[in-house]
């Protein structure tokens, strides 16, 4: 069975993923690294308090035989600084990356990223340069398999207190994005599924758009 590594299980849809791993038989064991404890518990389930994200013991015995790594921790627009929205969108996947390959280069590595990250690393919007930038980086590290996602606006199945209006304006407007087509909007657990199984199964592509991850719900 395969052992996980999940950053952001408290999230919108690192929790989903923590649930399907949890709930897997594929999966026997599972690293959630996390600010504070969650209280959730489960025989597969190992939490790892992890203070500073940028930072890690690269000789602690949780980093070896990993087979997957899910990265779904992020920011909204707008809810930090400059330094501090690309310190969290590129150095943190990074960190951790770095510190996984040096003990199980074979993993793959599952960045959650977003609809538009710009891999020229020349946009003007933040958004798109730093998840292009983080991209590039994950990319180049060597592990046997790297697959980004990019989903588009991304539909909270469980209810939440939006951060922003424009938020609240896109979850209004749901209904009108999925008439749009395939590559605007997904469910937060459509997204959680598409990256569950593009990790477990891969599959030929490294960047998934929106579109793309709905096609892999059944796989």
């Amino acid at each position: 069975m395969k052992k996980v590594v999940i950053a952001g299980a408290s999230g919108m849809v690192g929790g989903h993923l923590l649930d399907l791993c949890l709930n897997s038989k594929e999966i026997g064991q599972v690293v959630s690294l996390v600010r504070r404890v969650s209280g959730k518990t489960d025989p597969k389930l190992t939490e790892l308090i992890v203070s500073d994200f940028t930072t890690y013991d690269l000789g602690a015995s949780w980093l070896k035989d990993i087979d997957i790594v899910f990265f779904c921790i992020g920011v909204y627009t707008g809810a930090a600084s400059r330094d501090e929205f690309r310190k969290i969108t590129v150095d943190y996947p990074v960190a951790l990356a770095k510190a996984v390959y040096g003990k199980s280069p074979e993993a793959t590595f599952c960045l959650l990223s977003g609809s538009g990250a710009d891999r020229s690393e020349k946009s003007r919007m933040m958004f798109a340069k730093d998840k292009g930038a983080a991209e590039n980086r994950l990319a180049a590290i060597g592990f046997k398999a790297f697959r980004s996602f990019r989903p588009g606006y991304i539909y909270p199945v469980i209810p939440r207190k939006e951060p922003n209006f424009s938020y609240k304006l896109s979850r209004s407007l749901y209904p009108v994005l999925k008439l749009l087509g395939k590559n605007f909007s997904i469910k937060s657990t459509e997204l959680a599924q598409g990256i569950f199984n593009v990790g477990l199964k891969v599959g030929d592509l490294e960047i998934l758009e929106n579109a793309d991850i709905l096609k892999r719900l059944d796989s």
